[in-house]
């Protein structure tokens, strides 16, 4: 780092004296003003200068510039068009002076690009044009104290902008940076991640995101959830059962879905119930909320928890249906932290609060046959090396109870007031006490 410096160094030109730099310019500036000839906007005529021209267009045309540029507030970059879209239209000076309030002719950015080359009324301050016919002061001056005076003050405003364009430019590049350490950081993570976080949404790339909410959008995965009445009994029974829990509280539904949770929420006493949801079913919950004439307690956002902002600061419970299969896999519990650690009040809780995930051992040979032993002999062919990808990959399926060969063992518990996302990825030991003798072939 120090020898880039150095070099850097190296190659820095020696800077002049400052006042010898400013005696310098000024009198570069000087000799360039006096040497441009400037071309009238509305006739065929050069002129001296930049006043001159000015003059020659309140004389010759009856148009005053000046007046234009305060009638309409013209910053730098509509004066800029103005000149430019006077010249190319070759309008006549008429065409400025019945100009009413509204759109102004020019705003196009195409007149940013200049007519002539080098012409002399671009690069002449509209402000200065301003304070110099205010105040008796010629805007291009001639010799004498005036003159430098007035360059001196032209020098200084062209400074302030200088000095406001580089800190502009300095908060962008620390924002640009900002913006690269974070992107390093995301690839980073994704590069080094482990498998056992890939199902969590916040982990999901834009393309995952969109059909993983998309797949929520379809009616029959709702319908299956709804028809799950060990789960969905579950949390209508706790709510029902404890309405002091609910009673006049701010509840928050995480994945609302069709809305049942929320409404069971509105009935068991809760004072206001958001409920949000990114997928489409979001539009169908609030017909559901509607026709059960919930609309007064239930406010309902279509948006991911993370990108939206709720109509309070804090709520008092969060509830959610967020399990995924194993209980993490593809849920949403990233999600309800989220929301916990942004929303959640003091003394707050999230319901369910505790989760067990547990392991079983089961022994069904018949399972075993027909899903890996299969790849002995597939119509004649010998494909076992299938069983290498087969194994290790899980699978989705309702137990028989007499398959059961173990006690169960709980592997982890999550208290989701608590628990952290890091905590979500673990490794656990476990003991597994057998209740059957026969061939273990899965765990549960």
């Amino acid at each position: 780092m120090a020898e880039s410096t150095d070099a850097r160094d190296e190659e820095m030109p020696e800077l002049s004296d400052e006042e010898e730099d400013e005696e310098q310019w000024l009198e570069e500036e000087e000799e360039e003003e006096e040497e441009a000839a400037v071309s009238c906007l509305f006739c065929d005529r050069s002129l001296s200068s930049v006043p001159a021209t000015l003059q020659h267009c309140t004389a010759e045309h009856h148009i005053n510039l000046v007046d234009v540029i305060r009638k309409h507030s013209l910053d730098d970059y509509g004066y800029i068009k103005m000149i430019n879209f006077i010249r190319s239209k070759k309008c006549d000076a008429s065409c400025l002076t019945g100009l009413s309030d509204g759109p102004l002719p020019w705003e196009s950015e195409d007149f940013l690009r200049p007519v002539l080359q080098d012409d002399p009324l671009l690069q002449t301050d509209p402000e200065e044009l301003c304070d110099s016919q205010g105040s008796g002061v010629s805007a291009c001056p001639s010799s004498g104290a005036g003159s430098h005076d007035a360059l001196l003050q032209r020098a200084q405003a062209a400074e302030e902008r200088a000095r406001q364009s580089e800190e502009a430019l300095s908060r962008a590049m620390d924002d640009l940076h900002k913006l690269k350490l974070l992107a390093q950081g995301l690839v980073l993570n994704a590069a080094t991640g482990r498998a056992g976080n890939l199902g969590t949404v916040a982990e999901l790339r834009e393309d995952e995101d969109e059909a993983y909410f998309g797949s929520y959008g379809h009616y029959g995965i709702h319908e299956e959830m709804l028809k799950d009445k060990v789960r969905t009994e579950s949390y209508r029974d706790f709510m029902y059962r404890n309405p002091d829990v609910f009673r006049d509280k701010v509840v928050l539904d995480v994945g609302c879905g069709t809305g049942i949770l929320a409404m069971f929420a509105a009935r068991a006493g809760a004072k206001m119930v958001i409920a949000v949801d990114q997928s489409e079913i979001i539009y169908q919950a609030m017909d559901i909320v509607r026709a059960n004439q919930l609309e007064d307690k239930i406010t309902l956002i279509k948006g991911r928890i993370e990108d939206i902002s709720l109509p309070v600061e804090k709520v008092d419970i969060i509830i959610s249906e967020w399990m995924g299969y194993f209980l993490l896999f593809e849920s949403m519990l990233d999600s309800v932290l989220y929301a916990r650690d942004l929303y959640l009040a003091d003394g707050g809780s999230v319901y369910p609060d505790l989760c067990n995930i547990s392991l079983a051992a089961v022994g069904d040979t018949q399972r075993h046959q027909d899903r890996i032993a299969f790849w002995d002999d597939v119509y004649g062919f010998n494909m076992a090396c299938m069983k290498k990808a087969v194994v290790p990959e899980a699978v989705v399926e309702v137990v028989k109870a007499d398959s059961l060969i173990s006690e169960p063992a709980v592997i982890q518990t999550l208290d989701c007031n608590r628990v952290c996302l890091s905590e979500l990825e673990f490794a656990s030991d476990f003991c597994l006490k057998i209740t059957n003798t026969t061939e273990c072939t899965v765990l549960w």
